[in-house]
């Protein structure tokens, strides 16, 4: 197996590009090492993007956010900018792994690991977010969610990598929130994730909102009817039922050693709707 760190984005396609066997991309490590040592993944080439500055940057400006696809966990959650803007992306972030995990662990990481269970890409859809592809053949931006197309697999094209996550600007009283059910207090698998990201008006009407939930199907799931349970409302008590029903509704999940099918379609509507007050919450003190 060789080992190569390009210092540019350009050097690194040009690595992929040429690539003959197996090449695996490294934005973190902390899945792909695992991987490795078990044997699950038998690469030639593995392709460490933590050398290239623009995958290491983080900016926040009336444009929107933009987040590096190297950037670690730890470093996101130590920008208080970026953690007041979009907290349930932040949250999300910092949810995966131990302390030692979080000083490696990356979004560009998380999201082409492409586990259903991933926490941050239910956060990221639910914010709105895309993704700057590189390539031979330039660079596109595409939403998060049309990244995983299923367990373990990409829409990437063969030398392509992501670059950076772009969040939308900011709006007044709006905001962002992440949960999910592990069986463990802590540093396990999500069971169910469900990201919620809403803008309220002066009254405290929703104007907007995205759902998006983790787990319970081979890909993200993106909740449209939840969100429209909620625009035009004050998330009372009808809406946020209607809600939890769309939620369980939009589920395919399996049953495996972690939760069983009728469990995680539950939880999933329990989730959202926690998830859509908190967001509430926090757009109403915005």
């Amino acid at each position: 197996m060789d080992y190569k760190t390009p210092t540019s984005i350009d050097d690194a396609i040009q690595l992929l590009v040429n690539a003959t066997g197996p090449v695996q991309l490294l934005a973190g490590g902390t899945d792909l090492l695992v991987q490795i040592r078990a044997g699950f993944n038998k690469p030639t080439l593995v392709v460490d993007l933590k050398n290239i500055p623009e995958l290491r940057k983080m900016s926040i400006n009336g444009n929107g956010t933009r987040i590096g696809a190297a950037v670690s966990g730890a470093e996101l959650n130590e920008n208080s900018d970026i953690k007041a803007a979009w907290p349930g992306v932040v949250e999300a972030t910092d949810l995966i792994g131990s302390t030692q995990i979080q000083g490696r662990a990356s979004l560009g990481g998380n999201l082409c690991n492409a586990s259903p269970a991933a926490d941050t890409v239910p956060a990221l859809v639910a914010a709105g977010s895309s993704c700057l592809i590189a390539g031979p053949e330039g660079e596109r931006t595409v939403p998060v969610e049309e990244v995983p197309t299923g367990p373990g697999q990409t829409s990437l094209k063969k030398g392509e990598f992501v670059v950076e996550f772009q969040l939308p600007k900011k709006l007044a009283r709006s905001s962002d929130a992440y949960l999910r059910f592990i069986p463990r207090t802590e540093m396990d698998i999500a069971v169910v994730g469900a990201g919620v990201s809403l803008t309220l008006d002066e009254s405290g009407i929703c104007q907007s909102a995205r759902i998006a939930l983790g787990a319970v199907a081979p890909t993200v799931v993106v909740v449209e009817s939840g969100a429209e349970a909620l625009i035009g409302s004050k998330l009372d008590d009808d809406a946020l039922g209607k809600l939890k029903a769309a939620a369980s509704a939009a589920c395919k999940p399996i049953d495996d050693k972690r939760g069983t099918v009728e469990f995680r379609v539950d939880v999933a509507g329990v989730l959202a709707t926690r998830a859509a007050l908190i967001a509430k919450h926090r757009a109403e003190v915005n």
